[in-house]
């Protein structure tokens, strides 16, 4: 609990500086890494992340979404819901540097409890509404429930 009350100050603290905000909204599709993969078979994600422009090159901001584990036989599906601050810097016009960092809640039936969450991600500017990206993720379990990690690629869409 303590770890969202310092996004969301973290976020209220922004506003003020803030010049120009966007939402942005996105999905990926990634292969399990680390722990998860000896119990998942493929990732399905979403995203979606409320960004403001402290000037050319750099962007901040806040970011939810919810990542599924689809299982291999027999273990059981997980899920997370990351909850993270986000920062993003423009390396040119096409290419984007940025990461997230943050708490995953756990909502697996299986009693994954949730964990530290950070994402490092490389973004390509397809036009100045979408971008297609390239991360890794990862979520490490407090409770000994491993290193839930995957390596994705996705597409952003600006709204």
């Amino acid at each position: 609990m303590k770890k969202m009350l310092f996004i969301a100050f973290f976020a209220i603290c922004g506003l003020g500086t803030a010049n120009a905000q966007s939402f942005n909204a996105g999905v990926n599709l990634g292969l399990p890494a680390g722990d998860a993969d000896m119990v998942s078979s493929f990732v399905l994600g979403g995203e979606v992340n409320y960004m403001f422009t402290s000037d050319d090159t750099f962007n901040y901001g806040v970011t939810a979404g919810i990542n599924f584990f689809f299982k291999k036989d027999p273990f059981d599906n997980a899920s997370f819901l990351p909850i993270a601050a986000s920062g993003r810097y423009n390396l040119s016009e096409d290419f984007v540097l940025g990461a997230d960092l943050g708490y995953a809640l756990g909502l697996s039936p299986s009693g994954n409890d949730g964990g530290f969450y950070y994402r490092p991600m490389l973004g390509y500017n397809l036009s100045e509404k979408m971008m297609v990206t390239a991360s890794y993720s990862t979520v490490s379990v407090s409770n000994g429930g491993g290193n839930w990690g995957s390596f994705g690629v996705g597409l952003m869409f600006g709204l």
